[in-house]
């Protein structure tokens, strides 16, 4: 028989699972980003576009005590999107620069 901890623990895994696929998801539509705002020469950080999306969700959070805890973990979600979007500008420049050598 489970207990509620195994019970809430499998909970936790369930939605661990879940956000693995939906962090891939997220993931490859933030290379699409990058890619987007390398040709256009636009910087990773969008400050207005990041309070925006801050202030949507917050909208949708219905308890409002765990406000201090999704933007603490929102916000290490916006930082793996520019960090990954950083990586794969610097990629591709480090990579065009080599092209470049050669030719």
């Amino acid at each position: 028989m489970k207990t509620k901890l195994d019970e809430a623990r499998d909970v936790i895994n369930t939605v661990d699972k879940e956000m693995i696929h939906l962090f891939i998801k997220r993931m490859a539509a933030v290379r699409i980003i990058a890619e987007y705002k390398l040709e256009n020469d636009i910087p990773v950080l969008d400050s207005i576009r990041e309070e925006s999306i801050i202030h949507k969700n917050l909208e949708l959070l219905m308890n409002k005590k765990l406000e201090k805890y999704y933007l603490e973990f929102f916000d290490g979600v916006l930082n793996s999107s520019k960090s990954y979007q950083k990586s794969l500008i610097d990629e591709f420049e480090k990579n065009k620069k080599w092209k470049n050598m050669l030719f």
